[in-house]
């Protein structure tokens, strides 16, 4: 798998944008995600950015480093998020490799840990993340916070 960064594969913007609105998305903010990684793409700001994971140019998996996750720890920068892996691509250690991606661009970019939240049992434990506490959103539930040093 190649992983890159959307503005260096414009030619694959609808697609990139269609895989992460499919699956973080809902059926009204389509132009949200749009948005987000047009901006992202034309931005000399380190933050945000967003990957995509690549097999004979198609898209297999996503992951992205963004500033807030909208969260209520706004003290806390930046947040790993839509890590996604195809499901027929599942079982490969791809998920494994977006991470370790995510982890040397957040140290590539000067940032000493790296954040992210979410529901999951288990999962990012396997690759050396630590639960750091918990994290509420702005519809009041509550998510674990993982800390990952990016050293």
């Amino acid at each position: 798998m190649e992983i890159v960064e959307v503005q260096q594969r414009m030619d694959l913007f609808d697609s990139t944008v269609n895989t992460y609105w499919k699956q973080w998305g809902n059926g009204d903010n389509f132009v949200f995600y749009q948005d987000c990684i047009k901006h992202s793409c034309k931005t000399d700001e380190e933050l945000p950015r967003f990957y995509i994971g690549l097999v004979d140019d198609q898209i297999v998996g996503t992951v992205a480093l963004l500033r807030n996750d909208l969260n209520s720890r706004q003290d806390l920068t930046p947040w790993l998020a839509c890590l996604y892996v195809s499901p027929e691509y599942r079982g490969k250690d791809l998920g494994a490799q977006l991470l370790e991606h995510a982890v040397k661009e957040t140290r590539r970019k000067g940032y000493s840990h790296l954040y992210l939240a979410t529901d999951l049992q288990n999962y990012y434990e396997r690759y050396g993340w630590y639960r750091h506490g918990e994290v509420y959103g702005p519809g009041g539930g509550s998510l674990k916070i993982y800390r990952m040093p990016t050293g």
